[in-house]
């Protein structure tokens, strides 16, 4: 399955692709939205995972209450960061779990692939933290780096693992055909949410040929 990252638009215009797609992640750090926007933005037929990473538009507090606003308006999935504070990530998980939605703790590295061992000890603390699912995305240099982060398929855990930039573009793909839930992709490359990531369109092309081979 692929997930439509959303970013860099109105909610109106997030509204409109929400009719277009399966499932979407909706990057509220970076959509034009109010707080009443988000029962329309969450109450709708698509599955969607709320994301709000920090920024300069509102403090960790805010930030927590409007995760957790998302959760209650029907976000089928929440990301949260592994690196968050232990009570920011409990009262969010709480509220997960209260309103049957499931949760992906996330780590993110955006200079390098961290050793086996290390991306090991990160996967276990995401699972500690609350997580339904472990989202794993590092910068990618080389092929190792990418086969690296494809090894961690093998583990048999509840995972999605990418590198991001050009070497890791090849777990985007991989990625549904290993274990994983689902794979992100942009609506256009203009948006992408993460180094690296490619359009659904082509992920989705790329996926059917692969399968038909």
């Amino acid at each position: 399955m692929i997930c439509l990252s959303i970013a860099d638009v109105t909610a109106d215009e997030a509204v409109n692709i929400l009719a277009e797609v399966e499932l979407a992640e909706l990057r509220l750090d970076r959509i034009d939205f109010d707080k009443k926007d988000l029962g329309r933005l969450f109450s709708v037929k698509a599955r969607t995972i709320v994301t709000c990473r920090r920024n300069d538009k509102m403090n960790e507090d805010e930030r927590k209450k409007i995760i957790i606003e998302a959760i209650k308006n029907g976000a089928s999935m929440v990301d949260v960061e592994v690196e968050n504070s232990d009570e920011f990530k409990n009262e969010i998980v709480k509220a997960a779990k209260k309103n049957k939605c499931t949760v992906i703790v996330s780590y993110h590295d955006y200079e390098k692939t961290p050793v086996m061992r290390e991306l090991e000890q990160i996967i276990t603390w995401c699972f500690e933290s609350g997580a339904d699912v472990a989202k794993i995305a590092c910068q990618a240099h080389s092929p190792e780096d990418a086969a690296r982060l494809l090894a961690l398929y093998s583990f048999g855990r509840p995972l999605i693992s990418i590198g991001m930039g050009d070497a890791g573009k090849i777990t985007r793909i991989a990625a549904p055909l290993l274990g994983a839930p689902f794979t992100y992709a942009s609506a256009e490359d203009a948006k992408k949410t993460a180094p690296g990531q490619i359009e659904a369109d082509k992920i989705k092309a790329i996926i059917k040929m692969i399968k038909e081979a």
